[in-house]
């Protein structure tokens, strides 16, 4: 049973103005089996966070902790993270010309379990998740996100998240540039991960469509770089109806 535990998170990054302090002390906890969907408007480091605890280079952390299981997140490199078990789904994935999706995915998963998936077996979970997601077969010989559309992308990024059983999954804006069709074949892919495993998820979004078909079992309000608010499914749809303008008085 996984733990995320994020203590006065505090994140800097390089401007051409000078250093510009991101994170503002963020505390948060996600445990085995739960799924916190992070809201906010645009800037108030909702992305950040996800990438601060990835490993960016980018983003200097100043203060604060992130342990996994206990394990100090920040001391690990990048691959280490993954290794341990977390997770990044990209906003804007990347794209990686001469490197096939299946070769990607079969090296991603020898990597973090440390001994290649029989071949066989590989293949037929590989063409499942694949069907599940509703992705054409070809895509698995196509460059990785080479091509792509944007919600060819994101379910890549599904396929990657339920063939690599995370223990903690950080999804940043997955719902972003879908249409309804697609948003709903990669939630219902959210969901097959979650009845599958015992995964953490950390969902940012800024809207809440997505969550009509991810259902959080709580929901944090993000601005200028901290919670605001807390609350389970309904701060979600008070969000829908009000907007986020009573937090940004002041902050």
């Amino acid at each position: 049973m996984s733990i995320l535990e994020i203590k006065n998170l505090h994140a800097s990054v390089e401007t051409p103005e000078g250093t510009k302090e991101i994170l503002k002390g963020v505390d948060l906890t996600i445990k085995a089996g739960e799924t916190h969907a992070i809201m906010g408007p645009n800037g108030s480091g909702k992305s950040t966070l996800a990438y601060a605890i990835a490993g960016h280079p980018k983003y200097t952390i100043t203060e604060g902790e992130v342990l996994l299981d206990g394990e100090d997140v920040l001391a690990m490199s990048v691959d280490e993270r993954a290794r341990a078990g977390l997770f990044l789904a990209m906003q804007y994935p990347v794209e990686v010309p001469g490197v096939t999706v299946s070769n990607f995915l079969r090296t991603a998963k020898t990597a973090i379990d440390g001994e290649a998936p029989a071949l066989r077996t590989w293949v037929k979970d590989m063409k499942g998740a694949m069907s599940d997601l509703k992705m054409d077969p070809v895509f698995a010989e196509r460059n990785v996100n080479e091509g792509f559309s944007g919600g060819e992308k994101k379910r890549h990024e599904i396929l990657q998240m339920q063939l690599l059983k995370p223990s903690i999954a950080i999804l940043d804006e997955t719902d972003s540039g879908l249409d309804v069709d697609a948003l709903r074949v990669v939630s219902e892919g959210v969901n097959r991960v979650k009845e599958n495993s015992e995964v953490g998820i950390m969902l940012i979004t800024h809207y809440t469509r997505i969550l009509q078909y991810v259902k959080p079992d709580y929901v944090h309000v993000f601005v200028n770089g901290r919670i605001a608010e807390q609350g389970g499914p309904e701060l979600a749809e008070r969000l829908e109806a009000e907007g986020y303008d009573r937090f940004l008085v002041g902050a």
